[in-house]
């Protein structure tokens, strides 16, 4: 017996001792029905009834705990008992008196109906009674601790039915996610709430009480339990809740609330996506669907933040093969194993190598034949790139230019430049050279259109290295590529930006190093450029610069503060933010446009097409034949020099000005 009693675990002893229970209670159940069915005398109890009670109890009562272990209650953890358990207990005790009265009614003999009422009635109070006081003794003595400790205040924004749960999970669940903290007041805009309790807490108001109820609560923490709200929504409500020195969580989006499963444990800390979010720009993306399902897609730089981003939206629409093209493989097989575990069926070929290489790139042209080509490799670093613009020339010019080519040789339907608003009036050899890019493209457009393919030069770096017999001439009249690029601003979080560098600083303690105080910048997310790249890539009808709305220009020194804020901490205070200086070839702002283009509107007034300027095609592809011939010569100065005469709004500056 002993032996049998160490095995057993903590939980089955448990269950043992509730059977046993059980047994005991339904057998008092029905007893006590009896006594109270015959004035409360038990010698005014029928031998008849008092014999068949004898009879039939204990079967009864065997068949009673096995319908209870059957249905699980026996392996509930009681202490946090729910209305699942109660449900439960009210199936259990509706299948035993029904079998019960059937029974005993239909093979043995009648019992008084007051026995069957009160016996049920006993044994659902008793079973629910030992089950629910456990929990309840719990909470009472969770309480009492709670008092004895210091209550960390929340505030809860959201009365609905997310909201309830993370109330409930917060303050009356023992150990929760947050076990010292307890809501104190709940906003919710809805005005048919305000002055209604749930749980014993108060709905105060709307959003305009949220600064009141810190000051007159005293609240540590606020959280947003509103699973629906747009990204315009929450920055307003972030803005408010952000005037106090609280700390936020949020409940996630793809928490909806219909999800029924939400807790405090999945609140998170408010994000600098949230800070600056905007609306998201509304797609069609059926013309996407059509364009890319079953077909060949190329991705260069696919292993990149906005390459590896195309690689995941494309996949989604069912391609016949996607290919993922970078130099480096560290990224590409991150992406490369991504892919194929949401996509297990997908035709995913990833291939290591450079744009600058002609016959590698020409090569994967010839093998795979991609009937669309998104070209996302460049060097994006504006320092960087002051620093070696040869580089530039080589890996963003040049190596666009025999992408671009090798398109057009092999069949390539469409080919999409990504560019970026840096190509604007650039400052920097990295935006002038994404000018370059675009004008590269608005070339190979012109002379497809016009059939002059053959006065395209298949640029040739070295001899050694590429054999213009082997790489061949393009026949005129034989291409057939439409050639696009979409303009986009700073991408939050990508690969060098400021973000990544600001999350760096503030975990080192600071100082998070400033440019300028002035300095701005247009934002957008990863995947809202990406949607404006698939758009552009399905909508191009040839030559066009897309260009997308993105908003309001965000202080970089704003960023840095509410980044500051976002981790707990006080700007100039906890962490100093320090001003360094703009970089060379930085500016203070961004443009969209060039001024002399125009924009014209498309289907989604959030997405514009700029009107390309007209130039030279001959005379530039004669201007970027020498730029890398002085690229490849590793010229800086005369390479800058090209580059000026090459793109006649590089207005190259020092440190900005």
């Amino acid at each position: 017996m002993l032996k049998f009693l160490e095995r057993i675990k903590h939980w089955q002893f448990i269950a043992y001792l509730l059977l046993i229970y059980d047994l005991l209670t339904v057998i008092l159940s029905y007893f006590l029905a009896l006594w109270l069915r015959f004035d409360c005398r038990f010698t005014h109890i029928g031998w008849q009834y008092l014999s068949m009670y004898y009879r039939i109890i204990v079967p009864y009562a065997i068949f009673t705990v096995v319908v209870y272990k059957l249905l699980g209650l026996y392996r509930s953890i009681w202490r946090f008992a729910s209305f699942f358990e109660l449900k439960r207990l009210i199936y259990a005790t509706v299948i035993t008196i029904f079998c019960k009265v059937v029974v005993v009614t239909a093979f043995i003999q009648r019992m008084p109906i007051s026995y069957y009422v009160f016996g049920i009635g006993f044994q659902f109070f008793f079973a629910v009674m030992i089950r629910f006081s456990y929990r309840f003794v719990l909470l009472m003595r969770t309480n009492q601790n709670v008092a004895l400790q210091d209550e960390k205040k929340v505030l809860l924004i959201g009365a609905g039915s997310a909201g309830r749960m993370i109330l409930r999970d917060v303050n009356f669940v023992d150990g929760g996610a947050h076990g010292n903290s307890k809501i104190a007041a709940i906003i919710d805009d809805n005005s048919n709430k305000w002055g209604r309790y749930i749980d014993g807490v108060a709905v105060i108001g709307g959003r305009d009480k949220i600064l009141k109820a810190v000051e007159d609560y005293g609240i540590e923490e606020i959280f947003i339990a509103i699973a629906s709200l747009s990204p315009s929504e929450k920055r307003n409500l972030i803005n408010i809740c952000q005037q106090t020195n609280c700390k936020i969580k949020q409940l996630p989006n793809m928490y909806a609330e219909k999800a029924g499963i939400i807790s405090a444990g999945n609140l998170q800390n408010i994000t600098i996506e949230d800070v600056l979010g905007r609306d998201p720009i509304s797609l069609h993306q059926e013309d996407v669907a059509a364009q890319l399902q079953g077909k060949v897609v190329l991705v260069t730089g696919g292993g990149g933040s906005i390459g590896s981003e195309l690689c995941r939206q494309i996949a989604k629409y069912q391609p016949k093969q996607l290919i993922i093209f970078d130099v480096y493989e560290n990224n590409a097989y991150d992406i490369q194993l991504e892919l194929k575990k949401k996509y297990p069926y997908l035709d995913l070929v990833t291939l290591i190598g450079s744009v600058r290489d002609a016959r590698r790139i020409e090569s994967v042209f010839e093998t795979y034949r991609p009937n669309i080509c998104y070209h996302a490799a460049a060097h994006k670093h504006v320092p960087l790139m002051e620093d070696s613009p040869c580089e530039a020339i080589k890996n963003n010019a040049v190596g666009t230019y025999k992408t671009a080519y090798a398109a057009m040789k092999y069949g390539c339907d469409r080919f999409v430049l990504i560019s970026t608003d840096k190509a604007v009036n650039p400052t920097n050899v990295m935006g002038a050279t994404k000018r370059i890019c675009e004008m590269i493209i608005q070339t190979f457009d012109y002379m497809v259109q016009t059939h002059q393919e053959d006065k395209l030069p298949c640029l040739i770096t070295h001899q050694v290295d590429v054999d213009s017999n082997e790489m061949g001439k393009v026949v005129a009249g034989t291409g057939h590529t439409e050639y696009v690029a979409v303009r986009f601003g700073n991408v939050l979080g990508s690969n060098g930006s400021v973000v990544p560098l600001f999350k760096k600083q503030i975990a080192e303690g600071g100082p998070v190093t400033l440019t300028h105080r002035d300095i701005i910048r247009y934002f957008m997310t990863i995947p809202e450029a990406v949607s404006l790249v698939l758009k552009a890539g399905a909508n191009a009808s040839g030559g066009e610069i897309f260009v997308l709305d993105m908003g309001e220009p965000v202080k970089i020194l704003d960023l840095a503060r509410n980044m500051i804020e976002l981790a707990g901490l006080r700007p100039d205070i906890d962490i100093e933010i320090k001003e360094i200086g703009l970089r060379p070839g930085e500016k203070l702002y961004e443009e969209k446009l060039m001024s002399e283009e125009g924009l014209k509107e498309t289907e989604n007034h959030m997405i514009h097409v700029a009107e390309p300027i007209k130039f030279d095609s001959l005379a530039f592809i004669g201007q970027l034949g020498e730029l890398m011939k002085l690229a490849y010569a590793n010229e800086a100065e005369g390479t800058v020099k090209k580059i000026k005469e090459t793109v006649v709004t590089f207005r190259n500056s020092d440190a900005g000005k």
